[in-house]
């Protein structure tokens, strides 16, 4: 169903936390782009781009958001991880943006806080980005982790 919908997820932050399975997963792919539409977030916020909240009140029905992980993994040990869930818990924080909604675990938050998701639509894929996290310090050289500054 979810590549009948034309989604995938790519990102570039992550740490180690609990998988949420009640979540639809998009995809697992990370990816840099720097494309910023919502200045008046802070430091610890998540910012969302302009395509990223036309595309997620295109996708999500009632009271689903999007789901943002950071899990440990890869060759440069974090990874991203996006999927669509409807379970929000007290220590998740919402950040909305024009009905759109994106949501973090508070451990997530610790290395996401910053970024920026994106959505992106090219010829071969359209997927969710985070991009622009000041707290990733480096990228592996497929593109599909990252390391965190210390």
């Amino acid at each position: 169903m979810v590549a009948a919908q034309g989604l995938s997820l790519r990102a570039a932050t992550q740490t180690a936390v609990t998988p949420w399975p009640r979540g639809r997963l998009l995809a697992a792919s990370l990816g840099l782009r720097g494309v910023s539409s919502s200045p008046e977030a802070g430091d610890g916020q998540i910012r969302l781009t302009d395509s990223c909240v036309q595309r997620l009140l295109e996708i999500t029905k009632g009271s689903e958001f999007l789901r943002l992980q950071v899990e440990g993994g890869r060759c440069s040990g974090f990874q991203y991880r996006c999927s669509l869930d409807t379970v929000i818990n007290p220590d998740h924080r919402v950040f909305e943006q024009g009905g759109a909604r994106v949501v973090v675990d508070s451990d997530s938050l610790a290395v996401a806080k910053g970024a920026q998701v994106d959505f992106s639509q090219e010829l071969i894929r359209s997927s969710f980005q985070v991009s622009n996290n000041p707290q990733a310090q480096q990228g592996c050289s497929c593109g599909s982790s990252f390391s965190v500054k210390l």
